[in-house]
């Protein structure tokens, strides 16, 4: 703390911050460094190593520039920001930092959905990418995620060398960075054109397939005030969907006013969105979170709004591209915690099926793997709401599965079905699969502590009660896939659980999915292994 309370050039609000700070508040803000994680780095904003702020940044910047110019003599990025809290700011400097090391940035000029930067650094060629965007979390967070050339976030591999890079970076205050504007003159950072814009949509909605059926469905849409609004508006009026946005939502806003959490996983998030949905005889709401590469829906079914999670929404794409994508040796590349139900869709249809650990950019990285073999890339999804539908970008894109299951809705409504209707037939002709993951949060170090001390007990001890017929342990076993510290345990019956650590936030995530002949009999087994699971967990010491 010292050391930043006597740097000369330290901004002045982060100054502030600093000297209100209690001790613990100052213990949590520097007993370790802001680390990488499953969707690159996130965290609070404010002063401190672990937290976000400009000087953290630059490290990561000049780290990661550093790692571009090993590659090539002459690289360039492209970087984009969300509506969050200093998101500009901090885009501005990551920009000057690299500029400053020699390399060519093109910066967005409005904030802009995270799917759509993928897209752009496959079409303007460049060496990689940023987003600024902490997706989901609180207001208070924000965060920073790097790509590679194909658009796809590094994978540990890569990530591994540019954090080699980091830590060989000068301290964060002897960092020199030139003036943003010097860096504009020199043609070092150039704005990205609409045409980036214009080609991203085009694509989008080219992954259709009955673009002149009649629109007989009403939508509602919110971006939860995010980055989705424009392009979503953009997207469903080409396409001429009748549909009403959400207006308090539409702008903007790094406070998130009118949500409490800014998840579309989360049911709360759809109280306003549900309210224009009664009002305008809506048939489907859906919901992007704020860096626009997730979506939710709910569903009009029997006169009442019924939310479709994660895995449900994966199996609803997957069924309808299985319909109408012919390929011919396709994949469909999905995570280790997702439903079992689409691969035995998928398989059903001929098509060979991956399965990766959770973070799409290991579905990214299939989809890079795909591209130099004699198979195609047919679909990727996982359960937290995340799916790539074309083979046009390396990451989720909340406004791909807006275009998709808009149609599929319009698609079925025209026979008189709703998507719940659509799900019910995918269920009686496969069984049926129930879901749920709960996030239990730990925050601070006492948080990190307990959280090893759970997955330390499930590993060491014996889990009885619960007819386990097989053990992954993603850590210690070879499973051919990169190491994780992440616990799976197989049930007699096919049903199964998972517990992780996520790599974005401060929470243990624990995955449950039961197979039932009925959806009753579904429910009542994951209620009996959650109920089970949920005590072991309480009772760890």
């Amino acid at each position: 703390m010292e050391k930043w309370l006597n740097y000369e050039y330290l901004d002045k609000d982060l100054r502030k911050q600093l000297k209100a700070m209690d001790e613990e508040e100052l213990n949590d803000a520097f007993y370790t460094n802001l680390k990488f994680g499953t969707g690159g780095m996130r965290g609070i904003i404010g002063p401190g190593t672990n937290r976000m702020n400009i000087y953290t940044l630059r490290r990561a910047n000049y780290g990661y520039g550093k790692f571009l110019l090993s590659l090539k003599d002459k690289p360039s990025v492209v970087i984009a920001y969300d509506s969050r809290h200093q998101s500009l700011e901090f885009a501005k400097d990551s920009a000057s930092v690299l500029a400053s090391l020699g390399i060519k940035v093109f910066l967005f000029p409005r904030i802009t959905p995270t799917p759509e930067l993928s897209f752009a650094i496959r079409y303007l060629k460049t060496t990689g990418g940023i987003v600024i965007t902490a997706s989901h979390n609180p207001p208070q967070y924000n965060g920073y995620k790097i790509f590679d050339s194909d658009g796809c976030q590094l994978v540990p591999e890569l990530m591994s060398k540019v954090i080699y890079e980091i830590d060989k970076a000068p301290d964060m205050f002897a960092i020199k960075v030139e003036k943003y504007e010097t860096l504009q003159e020199q043609g070092l950072i150039e704005e990205v054109t609409d045409e980036v814009d214009f080609n991203y949509i085009e694509n989008v909605k080219n992954i259709t397939f009955h673009k002149n059926d009649p629109k007989q469905i009403k939508i509602v849409y919110t971006p939860l005030h995010g980055t989705g609004g424009y392009l979503a508006e953009k997207l469903l009026t080409d396409l001429e969907y009748g549909f009403t946005l959400v207006k308090e939502q539409m702008i903007a806003d790094p406070t998130f006013p009118t949500v409490n959490y800014p998840n579309p996983e989360d049911i709360n998030a759809y109280k306003l969105a549900l309210k224009y949905a009664e009002k305008n005889d809506a048939d489907l709401i859906c919901a992007s979170d704020p860096d626009a590469d997730r979506l939710g829906v709910l569903a009009l079914h029997d006169e009442e709004y019924v939310f479709i999670n994660g895995n449900e929404l994966g199996v609803i794409l997957l069924y309808y591209l299985c319909k109408k994508r012919q390929v011919k040796n396709g994949v469909v590349v999905n995570t280790i915690v997702t439903s079992d139900l689409g691969k035995k869709i998928a398989e059903d249809h001929g098509l060979r099926v991956v399965s990766t650990l959770t973070g799409f950019k290991y579905i990214g990285q299939q989809q890079n793997l795909l591209e130099n073999s004699d198979e195609e890339f047919f679909f990727g999804y996982e359960e937290s709401y995340g799916y790539s539908i074309g083979n046009f970008i390396r990451d989720k894109d909340a406004l791909q599965t807006l275009v998709l299951i808009a149609e599929i809705a319009n698609y079925y409504q025209l026979q008189n079905k709703t998507l719940i209707d659509l799900l019910d037939d995918i269920h009686k002709e496969y069984g049926y699969y129930v879901e749920n993951t709960i996030n239990i949060t730990l925050d601070g170090i006492e948080g990190l502590q307990k959280m090893k001390q759970i997955i330390d007990y499930f590993r060491d001890n014996q889990i009885l009660d619960l007819g386990i017929k097989a053990k992954i342990d993603y850590l210690l076993s070879d499973t051919g896939l990169p190491k994780e510290n992440m616990l799976k345990y197989y049930l007699e019956d096919d049903s199964w659980f998972a517990l992780r650590p996520s790599g974005t936030e401060p929470k243990l995530k624990v995955y449950f999915s039961a197979i039932g002949k009925t959806k009753e009999s579904a429910l009542k087994r994951k209620s009996e292994i959650e109920n089970k699971v949920k005590a072991i967990i309480e009772g760890v010491k």
